[in-house]
This record gives structure tokens, sequence and C-alpha cells, in this order.
């Protein structure tokens, strides 16, 4: 029973979760608002951008322990051309 309730900050909880044992409901919370804050602002520079202007980047997620971060999901022009089958043009 003893076990089962003690701190995150023991040296048991933290050989058995690892940095995972440093983040606890309110700071996973507290990281969820601030993501969902990045993208609200986010979309609304996005929305009140000129047509012609390139968009900003799209924010990365508060890193969290234990989660390994997604990997970026943009295909380079080479990786499109060859999805097609088409040859990769230079420089482009």
């Amino acid at each position: 029973m003893l076990i089962r309730h003690l701190p995150r900050e023991s040296a048991l909880v933290r050989a058995l979760h690892g940095d995972a044992a440093e983040w606890g409901l309110t700071e996973h919370l507290l990281a969820g608002a601030v993501d969902e804050l990045a993208v609200g602002n986010w979309l609304f520079v996005t929305a009140n951008s000129g047509e012609q202007a390139d968009p900003p980047p799209r924010p990365r997620p508060v890193p969290r322990p234990g989660v390994e971060p997604e990997p970026d999901s943009a295909a380079t022009p080479a990786e499109i051309a060859a999805f097609f089958g088409a040859p990769a043009r230079g420089g482009d």
C-alpha cells in the first residue's frame, strides 16, 4: 500500500517510470492548453494573411516526457515526383 502511493519525486517511481514521472495531470493539461493556444494563434495568422503570402509553419506541440515527437510529415519535391512516377527535376 505504501509503495502504490509514493510521491512521483521518489527514487522508486523515477526508476520505474523515468522522465514520465515528472509530469502529472496538471502538467499534461497545461501543455495541452499551450498547444491549443498555439494552434489557435496559427489559424488566426493564417486566415488573416494575404493570399500570396507563404503560410506560417504549423506550431509544434510542447514536448512531453516519454512521448517521441512525430517526424515532419512534409514531403520533398523529389519524394512527390517519385510517388507519382515522374522524373525529379533539379533545382525545384
